[in-house]
Parts: C-alpha cells; structure tokens; sequence
C-alpha cells in the first residue's frame, strides 16, 4: 500500500485543519523578521505558505509540490502575487544555489523517499546565513488522533504494526531529527515541540477523515472489508473520551526544527 496524497478536500478533513494550527505556532517560533524569500518544500494545499503570507511580511513564497490537485488548490486558495508554485520534490528542489533565505517544509519529511537527502537539497537552495525549517508530528506518542487510530488497528490486526507511522518514521523524534540535520551540514540545530488542541465535535468527524484515504493511517482503514472495518471503529468508539458536550477533545504536538546554513 502507497500513501496516498491526492484529494484536496479529504486531505483538509483528516489533516489540513490541523496543519494550519501549528504552521501559526511554528512561524512564532521561528521569529523571522519581514521582506525575506521564504521557499516552502512540499506545500500541499498550502497550509504553510498562505500562513507565511498572512504573518510573516515575505517579499515572496515559493511553493515546491509534486501533487498538481494540491499545487492547484494552493494556487487557487490566494491571489497574492507574491506566491508561486514550482513542480518538484523535497530531493529536487526547482531552484537556484542560495535563491532563499528561508527554506521550510510543514509535515513532509517522513515522506521523503530519502530524507537525508531531501534536507541537503533544502540546504543547497538556502543562501548562506539562511535558515532550513519545518515541522513533523509526533507519531511516536504525541499526534494523539493517528496514535489512537494505531493502537486500536494494531489490536485487532498484527499486520497493521508494518504500516503504523510511529514505527515507520524514526525522524518523529527529537534525536533522529537532530541527528540528520547534524548530517546534512546544518549548524545551530534546535528541534522544540508544537501542542495544538484536536477537539472533535462528535465520534463521527473523529471517525470520518480516515474513509477518505489520504495518508498511511486513513488509506489502511479503507483498505480493510466492510466488516473489519465496523470493527475498529466500534473499538475506537468504544475507547475514545468524551467531555459533557460530547466532543472528543485531543492534541497534536509536531516537533518544530531548525539550522542555519553556515557555508
């Protein structure tokens, strides 16, 4: 099974509402100062780089993304001219040595085929002084809506174990972040953490973003026959809290991380 990237709406239920929450508290943490070239690395549906222009005074965003329905609605979602949108990959980036003096990616380098190699790229397309940035979720423990998918699927299925992003992605931890920054030549690295809340209105807007198949967790749960299927969602029903509204109130924390470009 692929992971699946494709679908702009169903990608804004299951994810998309929650990127934009922490692209706000990953900008303050940056605390970049106004008229910078910012280069986003696998934009998406552009959660980050519209953010960039509402806070950040940029002289201009370029988005990086291999997914032409979500290079479309990030371009369709602003009429900014100071923002563009380039076909690439976080391994490829479309762009001159040193062309950025902030280069950042929201969500993206689990994802990467070879992210070694993905954040040397970055590096390369940072000008010297610049700063290579982003954020990941906390699969491990801390994205509590994935983490509780997981627990459930893994329950009732041994072989969802192989597909659970916690145990897939070493680099949703401080360290191994640290570590590859360290690797690609990064200097003054930092990696802090990102809590936002995930509050649900009810079990069905928990349950319904996993039936859109965007993503490992969502695209398993589709994978499955009608019966086990039912099954898991009646264990997570079961499981999950609610508060006296009803809500299923969650947080998400994403490890924020950073390093300047010192060459």
């Amino acid at each position: 099974m692929t992971d699946a990237w494709e679908i702009d709406p169903a990608y804004e239920l299951y994810i998309g509402r929650w990127s934009r929450l922490v692209a706000s508290q990953f900008l303050r943490w940056l605390a970049v100062g106004p008229g910078c070239a910012w280069c986003d690395v696998g934009c998406g549906t552009g959660a980050l780089a519209h953010t960039v222009l509402r806070t950040a005074d940029p002289a201009r965003v370029v988005g990086v993304e291999p997914s032409q329905p979500f290079a479309a609605s990030a371009r369709a979602a602003t009429d900014d001219p100071r923002f563009e949108v380039r076909s690439g990959t976080a391994e490829s980036v479309p762009a001159e040595d040193g062309e950025f003096d902030r280069v950042v990616s929201g969500l993206v380098l689990n994802f990467v085929p070879r992210p070694h190699q993905g954040l040397a790229e970055m590096r390369r397309v940072t000008r010297a002084g610049g700063t290579v940035a982003g954020y990941v979720w906390d699969y491990a423990d801390g994205m509590q809506m994935i983490r509780a998918f997981w627990d459930a699927a893994r329950e009732l299925d041994e072989a969802a174990a192989d597909l659970d992003e916690g145990v897939r992605f070493p680099l949703c931890r401080p360290q191994p972040l640290r570590d590859a920054l360290s690797t690609a030549g990064l200097t003054g690295v930092e990696v802090h953490p990102l809590d936002v809340p995930t509050v649900f209105a009810d079990f069905d807007d928990f349950w319904r973003p996993f039936l859109g198949g965007q993503g490992p967790a969502p695209g398993y749960c589709t994978s499955l026959p009608a019966g086990r299927r039912d099954e898991l969602r009646d264990l997570l029903d079961a499981r999950l809290g609610r508060d006296e509204a009803g809500r299923i109130a969650l947080t998400a924390r994403a490890w924020a991380f950073r390093g300047t470009v010192s060459r």
